[in-house]
Protein backbone atom coordinates (compact mmCIF):
# COMPACT_ATOMS: atom_id res chain seq x y z
CA UNK A 1 0.00 0.00 0.00
CA UNK A 2 1.35 3.39 -1.06
CA UNK A 3 0.59 6.01 1.61
CA UNK A 4 0.82 9.78 1.20
CA UNK A 5 0.97 11.71 4.46
CA UNK A 6 -0.02 15.33 3.90
CA UNK A 7 2.46 17.33 5.94
CA UNK A 8 5.17 16.23 8.34
CA UNK A 9 4.22 18.41 11.27
CA UNK A 10 3.33 17.13 14.71
CA UNK A 11 0.46 14.74 13.96
CA UNK A 12 1.39 13.78 10.41
CA UNK A 13 5.03 13.41 11.37
CA UNK A 14 4.18 11.14 14.28
CA UNK A 15 1.80 8.74 12.55
CA UNK A 16 3.72 8.83 9.27
CA UNK A 17 6.95 8.22 11.11
CA UNK A 18 5.53 5.22 12.96
CA UNK A 19 4.26 3.78 9.67
CA UNK A 20 7.65 4.30 8.06
CA UNK A 21 9.36 2.72 11.05
CA UNK A 22 7.10 -0.33 10.54
CA UNK A 23 8.31 -0.68 6.95
CA UNK A 24 5.32 0.82 5.17
CA UNK A 25 5.63 2.66 1.84
CA UNK A 26 5.19 6.23 3.09
CA UNK A 27 5.84 9.56 1.38
CA UNK A 28 5.40 12.94 3.06
CA UNK A 29 3.87 15.76 1.04
CA UNK A 30 5.67 18.85 2.37
CA UNK A 31 6.56 22.43 1.53
CA UNK A 32 10.14 23.29 0.48
CA UNK A 33 11.19 24.51 3.95
CA UNK A 34 10.06 21.32 5.69
CA UNK A 35 11.64 19.20 2.94
CA UNK A 36 14.98 20.90 3.63
CA UNK A 37 14.63 20.33 7.38
CA UNK A 38 13.92 16.63 6.92
CA UNK A 39 16.79 16.23 4.48
CA UNK A 40 19.16 17.89 6.94
CA UNK A 41 18.20 16.41 10.32
CA UNK A 42 15.74 13.66 9.46
CA UNK A 43 12.34 13.10 11.05
CA UNK A 44 12.92 13.02 14.80
CA UNK A 45 10.26 11.71 17.18
CA UNK A 46 10.61 11.99 20.96
CA UNK A 47 7.96 9.89 22.66
CA UNK A 48 7.25 7.84 25.79
CA UNK A 49 6.71 4.99 23.33
CA UNK A 50 10.26 5.18 22.03
CA UNK A 51 12.40 7.79 20.33
CA UNK A 52 13.04 7.57 16.62
CA UNK A 53 15.17 9.30 14.00
CA UNK A 54 14.39 8.58 10.35
CA UNK A 55 17.14 9.83 8.07
CA UNK A 56 16.03 11.28 4.73
CA UNK A 57 12.38 10.22 4.92
CA UNK A 58 10.74 10.14 1.46
CA UNK A 59 9.23 13.52 0.62
CA UNK A 60 7.51 15.12 -2.34
CA UNK A 61 6.28 18.63 -3.05
CA UNK A 62 2.94 19.43 -4.63
CA UNK A 63 4.50 20.26 -8.00
CA UNK A 64 6.19 16.87 -8.02
CA UNK A 65 3.11 14.70 -7.56
CA UNK A 66 2.94 12.52 -10.65
CA UNK A 67 1.37 9.28 -9.37
CA UNK A 68 -1.67 8.35 -7.31
CA UNK A 69 -1.57 6.73 -3.88
CA UNK A 70 -3.72 4.08 -2.22
CA UNK A 71 -4.21 6.09 0.97
CA UNK A 72 -3.94 9.78 1.80
CA UNK A 73 -3.52 10.53 5.50
CA UNK A 74 -4.67 14.09 6.15
CA UNK A 75 -4.03 15.82 9.48
CA UNK A 76 -3.87 19.55 8.75
CA UNK A 77 -5.60 22.32 10.69
CA UNK A 78 -9.09 23.15 9.48
CA UNK A 79 -8.07 26.61 8.27
CA UNK A 80 -5.43 24.99 6.03
CA UNK A 81 -7.81 22.41 4.54
CA UNK A 82 -8.59 24.17 1.27
CA UNK A 83 -4.91 24.57 0.44
CA UNK A 84 -4.18 20.99 1.49
CA UNK A 85 -6.90 19.64 -0.81
CA UNK A 86 -5.42 21.56 -3.73
CA UNK A 87 -1.95 20.23 -2.97
CA UNK A 88 -2.77 16.52 -2.77
CA UNK A 89 -5.64 16.32 -5.27
CA UNK A 90 -3.34 15.11 -8.11
CA UNK A 91 -2.37 12.13 -5.93
CA UNK A 92 -5.98 11.03 -5.34
CA UNK A 93 -7.12 8.63 -8.02
CA UNK A 94 -10.52 6.94 -8.35
CA UNK A 95 -9.46 4.16 -5.94
CA UNK A 96 -7.60 6.37 -3.45
CA UNK A 97 -9.01 6.46 0.09
CA UNK A 98 -8.62 9.74 1.95
CA UNK A 99 -8.42 9.45 5.73
CA UNK A 100 -8.85 12.84 7.44
CA UNK A 101 -7.92 13.24 11.10
CA UNK A 102 -9.41 16.71 11.54
CA UNK A 103 -11.75 17.60 14.38
CA UNK A 104 -15.46 18.23 14.00
CA UNK A 105 -17.46 17.37 10.88
CA UNK A 106 -17.39 20.29 8.47
CA UNK A 107 -14.24 19.08 6.72
CA UNK A 108 -16.12 16.02 5.44
CA UNK A 109 -18.39 18.25 3.37
CA UNK A 110 -15.39 19.97 1.75
CA UNK A 111 -13.67 16.67 0.99
CA UNK A 112 -16.87 15.09 -0.36
CA UNK A 113 -17.34 18.01 -2.74
CA UNK A 114 -13.91 17.40 -4.25
CA UNK A 115 -13.44 13.63 -4.14
CA UNK A 116 -16.96 12.14 -3.83
CA UNK A 117 -18.26 10.81 -0.55
CA UNK A 118 -17.39 7.14 -1.07
CA UNK A 119 -13.70 7.99 -1.39
CA UNK A 120 -13.53 9.74 2.01
CA UNK A 121 -13.31 7.69 5.19
CA UNK A 122 -14.15 8.82 8.69
CA UNK A 123 -11.27 9.20 11.09
CA UNK A 124 -10.04 10.73 14.32
CA UNK A 125 -7.01 10.65 16.53
CA UNK A 126 -6.18 11.41 20.14
CA UNK A 127 -2.59 12.51 20.40
CA UNK A 128 -0.84 15.30 22.29
CA UNK A 129 2.12 16.25 20.09
CA UNK A 130 3.95 19.40 19.08
CA UNK A 131 7.00 20.53 17.13
CA UNK A 132 9.75 21.95 19.34
CA UNK A 133 12.25 24.67 18.43
CA UNK A 134 14.41 22.04 16.72
CA UNK A 135 11.42 20.99 14.59
CA UNK A 136 11.35 17.60 16.29
CA UNK A 137 8.03 15.84 16.90
CA UNK A 138 7.53 15.76 20.67
CA UNK A 139 4.91 13.42 22.14
CA UNK A 140 3.67 15.16 25.29
CA UNK A 141 1.78 12.27 26.91
CA UNK A 142 1.60 8.47 26.58
CA UNK A 143 -1.93 8.59 25.12
CA UNK A 144 -2.04 7.70 21.42
CA UNK A 145 -4.94 6.45 19.32
CA UNK A 146 -6.17 6.63 15.75
CA UNK A 147 -9.51 5.29 14.54
CA UNK A 148 -10.86 5.02 11.03
CA UNK A 149 -13.73 3.36 9.20
CA UNK A 150 -16.49 3.48 6.63
CA UNK A 151 -18.86 6.33 7.28
CA UNK A 152 -21.90 4.14 6.58
CA UNK A 153 -20.79 1.74 9.30
CA UNK A 154 -19.59 -1.82 9.13
CA UNK A 155 -16.30 -2.75 7.55
CA UNK A 156 -14.83 -3.19 4.07
CA UNK A 157 -11.87 -4.68 2.28
CA UNK A 158 -10.07 -1.33 2.06
CA UNK A 159 -10.49 -0.76 5.79
CA UNK A 160 -9.05 -4.21 6.47
CA UNK A 161 -6.06 -3.42 4.23
CA UNK A 162 -5.47 -0.11 6.00
CA UNK A 163 -5.72 -1.85 9.38
CA UNK A 164 -3.06 -4.32 8.28
CA UNK A 165 -0.77 -1.44 7.28
CA UNK A 166 -1.15 0.14 10.70
CA UNK A 167 -0.87 -3.15 12.59
CA UNK A 168 2.90 -3.00 13.02
CA UNK A 169 3.13 0.73 13.57
CA UNK A 170 2.50 0.65 17.35
CA UNK A 171 0.56 3.92 17.35
CA UNK A 172 -2.80 2.82 18.74
CA UNK A 173 -4.53 2.60 15.35
CA UNK A 174 -7.65 0.51 14.93
CA UNK A 175 -10.60 0.17 12.59
CA UNK A 176 -14.05 1.18 13.82
CA UNK A 177 -17.49 0.10 12.63
CA UNK A 178 -19.05 3.17 14.29
CA UNK A 179 -16.66 5.88 13.15
CA UNK A 180 -19.20 8.71 12.80
CA UNK A 181 -20.47 8.08 16.33
CA UNK A 182 -16.85 8.06 17.47
CA UNK A 183 -16.18 11.36 15.69
CA UNK A 184 -19.23 13.01 17.26
CA UNK A 185 -18.19 11.88 20.72
CA UNK A 186 -14.69 13.23 20.24
CA UNK A 187 -16.22 16.52 19.05
CA UNK A 188 -18.38 16.66 22.19
CA UNK A 189 -15.32 16.14 24.39
CA UNK A 190 -13.02 18.47 22.45
CA UNK A 191 -15.51 21.33 22.16
CA UNK A 192 -16.03 21.18 25.92
CA UNK A 193 -12.33 20.96 26.71
CA UNK A 194 -11.23 23.60 24.21
CA UNK A 195 -14.13 25.90 24.91
CA UNK A 196 -13.71 25.94 28.68
CA UNK A 197 -9.91 26.03 28.90
CA UNK A 198 -9.63 28.71 26.21
CA UNK A 199 -12.32 30.91 27.71
CA UNK A 200 -10.95 30.62 31.23
CA UNK A 201 -7.28 30.59 30.15
CA UNK A 202 -6.72 27.78 32.61
CA UNK A 203 -6.37 24.03 32.95
CA UNK A 204 -9.27 21.78 33.92
CA UNK A 205 -7.97 21.50 37.47
CA UNK A 206 -7.71 25.27 37.82
CA UNK A 207 -11.24 25.78 36.47
CA UNK A 208 -12.70 23.12 38.76
CA UNK A 209 -11.04 24.79 41.76
CA UNK A 210 -12.71 28.12 40.93
CA UNK A 211 -16.22 28.97 42.24
CA UNK A 212 -18.77 27.63 39.74
CA UNK A 213 -16.08 26.07 37.55
CA UNK A 214 -17.23 22.47 37.96
CA UNK A 215 -20.83 23.33 37.06
CA UNK A 216 -19.75 25.51 34.13
CA UNK A 217 -17.81 22.68 32.52
CA UNK A 218 -20.69 20.24 32.90
CA UNK A 219 -23.13 22.80 31.49
CA UNK A 220 -20.98 23.22 28.37
CA UNK A 221 -20.74 19.43 28.04
CA UNK A 222 -24.54 19.17 28.28
CA UNK A 223 -25.02 21.76 25.52
CA UNK A 224 -22.70 19.97 23.10
CA UNK A 225 -24.12 16.55 23.97
CA UNK A 226 -27.62 17.85 23.20
CA UNK A 227 -26.40 18.97 19.77
CA UNK A 228 -24.95 15.52 19.10
CA UNK A 229 -28.27 13.97 20.10
CA UNK A 230 -30.15 16.29 17.77
CA UNK A 231 -27.87 15.15 14.95
CA UNK A 232 -28.78 11.52 15.64
CA UNK A 233 -25.57 10.66 17.49
CA UNK A 234 -26.45 10.83 21.17
CA UNK A 235 -23.31 10.21 23.21
CA UNK A 236 -23.15 6.76 24.77
CA UNK A 237 -23.46 6.50 28.53
CA UNK A 238 -19.97 5.08 29.05
CA UNK A 239 -18.51 7.95 27.02
CA UNK A 240 -20.41 10.60 28.99
CA UNK A 241 -19.34 9.06 32.28
CA UNK A 242 -15.69 8.96 31.25
CA UNK A 243 -15.77 12.44 29.70
CA UNK A 244 -17.43 13.98 32.75
CA UNK A 245 -14.81 12.44 35.03
CA UNK A 246 -11.88 13.66 32.91
CA UNK A 247 -13.33 17.13 32.46
CA UNK A 248 -13.94 17.69 36.18
CA UNK A 249 -10.91 15.95 37.71
CA UNK A 250 -9.46 17.94 40.60
CA UNK A 251 -5.90 19.08 40.00
CA UNK A 252 -5.94 17.98 36.36
CA UNK A 253 -3.36 19.77 34.16
CA UNK A 254 -5.44 18.95 31.07
CA UNK A 255 -5.82 21.67 28.44
CA UNK A 256 -6.67 21.66 24.75
CA UNK A 257 -4.23 22.29 21.90
CA UNK A 258 -6.38 25.31 21.03
CA UNK A 259 -5.54 26.73 24.47
CA UNK A 260 -1.84 26.23 23.75
CA UNK A 261 -2.30 27.91 20.36
CA UNK A 262 -3.85 30.95 22.04
CA UNK A 263 -0.98 31.14 24.51
CA UNK A 264 1.41 31.12 21.54
CA UNK A 265 -0.60 33.77 19.68
CA UNK A 266 -1.33 31.33 16.87
CA UNK A 267 -4.40 30.77 14.69
CA UNK A 268 -7.23 28.71 16.17
CA UNK A 269 -10.03 26.55 14.76
CA UNK A 270 -12.82 28.62 16.30
CA UNK A 271 -15.20 28.25 13.38
CA UNK A 272 -14.60 24.56 12.82
CA UNK A 273 -14.79 23.42 16.46
CA UNK A 274 -17.30 25.86 18.00
CA UNK A 275 -18.80 27.94 15.18
CA UNK A 276 -20.12 24.91 13.32
CA UNK A 277 -21.86 23.74 16.49
CA UNK A 278 -23.60 27.09 16.74
CA UNK A 279 -24.77 26.81 13.12
CA UNK A 280 -26.19 23.37 13.88
CA UNK A 281 -27.84 24.63 17.07
CA UNK A 282 -29.60 27.38 15.13
CA UNK A 283 -30.92 24.84 12.63
CA UNK A 284 -32.12 22.59 15.46
CA UNK A 285 -33.44 25.56 17.49
CA UNK A 286 -31.46 24.52 20.56
CA UNK A 287 -30.42 27.08 23.22
CA UNK A 288 -26.66 27.11 23.74
CA UNK A 289 -25.86 30.25 25.75
CA UNK A 290 -22.49 29.07 27.04
CA UNK A 291 -21.24 27.94 23.64
CA UNK A 292 -22.24 31.32 22.21
CA UNK A 293 -20.22 33.10 24.89
CA UNK A 294 -17.23 30.85 24.20
CA UNK A 295 -17.49 31.55 20.47
CA UNK A 296 -17.62 35.31 21.06
CA UNK A 297 -14.50 34.99 23.20
CA UNK A 298 -12.63 33.06 20.48
CA UNK A 299 -13.66 35.47 17.73
CA UNK A 300 -12.56 38.42 19.89
CA UNK A 301 -9.18 36.69 20.24
CA UNK A 302 -8.99 36.33 16.45
CA UNK A 303 -9.83 40.02 16.00
CA UNK A 304 -7.18 40.97 18.54
CA UNK A 305 -4.62 38.76 16.84
CA UNK A 306 -5.33 40.30 13.44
Amino acid sequence: MRILVVGAGATGGYFGGRLLQAGQDVTFLVRPKRAAELASTGLVIKSPHGELTLRNPPTVQATGLKQTFDLVLLSCKAFDLEGAITSFAPAAGPRTATLPLLNGMRHLEMLDATFDRERVLGGLCSLAVTLNEKREVVHLAPMQSLRFGERNGGTSERVRVIAEAFAGASCGAQASETIIQDMWEKWVFLATLAGTTCMMRASIGQIVAAPGGHDFILAVLAEVAALASAAGHAPREDFLSSASAMLTAKGSPLTASMFRDIEAGARVEADHIIGDLITRAEAAKLPIPKLRTIYTHLKAYENQRE
